[in-house]
């Protein structure tokens, strides 16, 4: 994918597209009712050419201007609650969404459809087999707005609750961990440190990366005759002047500007080619839950679960992807920063209760007991006695401690306990 496909997938996504979209399409079906009219019969036309249709779109257009109105009112509103009970970085999640995007587009679309009928008709535009075709338009529209309107109802009832931002986050999470887990190096060598001569290729920007075209520093480094050192992946912060790419001879100014161009910065971080900012976000989510001043361990235990069954995808991977980018080196992302993202937070803002802190040496030994990577295995024994330190700091009954040293032993043994624990299902 190249730096201007990226940017045009981002700007399609957003809802601007949809409704100018859907608009086109209803103002197009009021113009061409005229023309369409001689396509009708007579008497279908003698029937249906009636003053029906004006009254009909006068009520549409007043009442989905109306509704228009409150599903922007409502769909505000989820995002701020999504701000306040889960986590900032949700809410592109929320204004992605598909189903509003397409029942919004469809009430601003009946609405323009309506407007538009309502001016040809009062320029009297239309002949009678005309109104006719206007007034199976009209019958349409109305269908397709009550359809719209049932299914943004049972959605509404849903959108922007605390399920469906840890839901939403998740499947963000989980997509860019199969992408991750499928090709962790992106069809690149593995790093290497580059030679004490290699030449850094500096950002002339500052923000975070949020998509590496690995394809074109390939080209950039045949057209070239050098190898490419990829210093930053997805998901990186970088500052303008600081390198980028090493590459291992001087490389002339057109192809440094397209290395450049490789990289897709922008001021915040997108969840694509991003597997730890799903990690991330799952983990403020937890940590707002477990202040003092929401006190909810309940979405604490529940994000850990969700947390385990985005790493299990990663853990379990036994990928071996081609080599694709022969000349371009990339880090992988160590598994101790996957784990410190996810767990980390959590293990510091829940060590005072027990059931978070149980919850997090099961989870923990739930992906020892199916990994079989050494670096793995060594990161989350390493997280699985960080957060036992930690419990045993803030834990004030012994029990609870034990309880958690049990679960401890166990999870490093690669194995669950039996009995005797009061850690939640």
């Amino acid at each position: 994918m190249t730096r201007w496909m990226a940017y045009a997938r981002e700007s399609l996504r957003g809802i601007w597209f949809r409704a100018s979209l859907f608009t086109v399409v209803g103002i197009v079906l009021a113009i061409v009712s005229n023309p369409l009219g001689e396509l009708v019969p007579p008497a279908l036309s003698g029937a249906l050419g009636t003053d029906a249709a004006g009254t009909i779109l006068e009520i549409l257009a007043t009442s989905m201007l109306a509704v228009t109105t409150f599903s922007l009112t409502t769909m505000v509103s989820a995002y701020a609650t999504a701000t306040q009970i889960g986590t900032p970085r949700s809410i592109q999640l929320l204004i992605a969404d598909r189903t509003s995007h397409n029942a919004l587009s469809t009430f601003v679309g009946a609405f323009a459809f309506s407007i538009v009928g309502i001016v040809a008709l009062s320029m009297k535009v239309y002949d009678e087999s005309g109104k006719a075709v206007l007034f199976l338009g009209t019958m349409l529209v109305i269908v397709t707005v009550l359809v719209t309107l049932l299914r943004w109802i049972s959605f509404l009832t849903v959108f922007g609750r605390m399920s469906d931002i840890i839901d939403r986050v998740e499947n963000a999470a989980c997509r860019a961990m199969e992408g991750y887990a499928d090709d962790p190096l992106m069809g690149a060598n593995p790093w290497t440190a580059p030679p004490a001569q290699a030449v850094p290729v500096a950002s002339d920007s500052s923000g975070f990366v949020t998509h590496v075209d690995m394809a074109a520093l390939q080209r950039v480094a045949e057209q070239q005759d050098c190898t490419l050192w990829v210093q930053h992946r997805a998901g990186a912060r970088i500052v303008a002047s600081h390198p980028v790419v090493f590459a291992d001879r001087a490389l002339s100014e057109e192809a440094a500007q397209a290395v450049r161009h490789a990289f897709v910065i922008a001021a915040h971080r997108t969840f694509e080619q991003d597997p730890r900012l799903g990690l991330i976000a799952l983990s403020e989510i937890s940590s707002r839950a477990l202040s003092p001043a929401v006190n909810d361990p309940g979405t604490g235990v529940e994000v850990l679960a969700a947390q385990q069954r985005v790493l299990d995808i990663a853990v379990r991977s036994t990928a071996k992807p081609e080599l694709q980018h022969p000349r371009v080196h990339v880090r992988r992302i160590e598994a101790a920063d996957l784990l410190q993202d996810a767990f980390r937070p959590i293990a510091r803002d829940g060590a005072g209760v027990v059931e978070v802190a149980l919850r997090i040496q099961r989870e923990l030994g739930a992906l020892l007991d199916v990994t079989g990577d050494a670096d793995w295995a060594r990161a989350l024994r390493a997280a699985a006695r960080e957060a036992l330190e930690r419990a045993e700091h803030a834990l004030s009954h012994d029990a609870d401690i034990d309880d958690v040293r049990t679960l401890h032993a166990a999870a490093l043994q690669d194995s669950q306990p039996t009995g005797g624990l009061t850690s939640p299902e």
